[in-house]
């Protein structure tokens, strides 16, 4: 199938939030196809967070829509949700629940029971490397182990939509190999979008990326073009050049 082949799974159309007079994202649009590992990048405080949660429905914009595998999230949310698994920055959990209870809780939720339950929980815990902690309770993990139980219960449904906001935030390099070879080996199946500012997950599983400054798209196109941005061939480079204002990012 030709990248032109590939249906659209995300859209996203003149999306706005201001907060007072403050304008939090301003007008961004852009779409993610399957086969698509979208990184979402740009400074903290540039509209990452707050894009990603109007995705997922989570929050309501000002303006513009969003729709996941043509489910409007605000108009048809319960038919979006059902498509998308959404990592959030600082991921909740209950954190007197072991892992095991916590993931079978979200499958339950997910409207699953039986012996279906059971496979989709123990499938989440071996993609995501929690079999040795299953009975622990969440608060005892460390903020990495934390950041796996969230990725888990993303993929308890197998969805064609994953939004993952920091997903290796705070794995050691370890782990981080492990995520970012788990994302790569579901992307020829689902669009994935990573909000990121660690410009080295981009060279690592993005097939594209957008920057955002100031809650606007400064850029839009595969890591390979951006670094050609700047003399030094280097994403970190471009980055600055791209957000950083008024100043001489070389």
């Amino acid at each position: 199938m030709t990248a032109e082949q590939r249906p659209t799974l995300i859209e996203i159309a003149g999306l706005t939030k201001r907060f007072g007079a403050f304008t939090a994202v301003d007008n961004v649009s852009f779409t993610v196809a399957t086969g698509e590992v979208l990184g979402f990048l740009g400074p903290n405080g540039a509209g990452k967070s707050t894009t990603m949660r109007m995705l997922a429905g989570f929050m309501t914009p000002t303006s513009g829509t969003a729709s996941i595998c043509g489910h409007d999230v605000q108009t048809a949310s319960v038919a979006a949700r059902r498509e998308l698994g959404f990592l959030p920055e600082g991921a909740p959990t209950y954190p007197e629940m072991s892992v095991s209870g916590f993931l079978r809780f979200c499958a339950k939720i997910r409207g699953y029971s039986g012996g279906e339950l059971g496979d989709r929980v123990s499938h989440a815990l071996d993609l995501t490397g929690l079999q040795g902690v299953r009975l622990q309770p969440v608060e005892t993990l460390s903020k990495g182990f934390k950041r796996r139980v969230g990725l888990a219960q993303a993929l308890l449904h197998n969805p064609p939509v994953l939004v993952l906001d920091e997903p290796t935030d705070g794995l050691d390099p370890n782990q981080k190999h492990e995520v970012r070879a788990l994302i790569q080996q579901m992307a020829p199946d689902k669009a994935i979008v990573i909000s990121t500012h660690i410009l080295e997950e981009v060279d690592a599983v993005c097939t594209r990326a957008i920057v955002i400054a100031r809650g606007r798209i400064v850029a839009d196109a595969t890591p390979k073009e951006l670094e050609k941005r700047h003399p030094s061939g280097k994403l970190d480079d471009v980055f600055r050049l791209l957000t950083v204002p008024n100043k001489d990012a070389a």
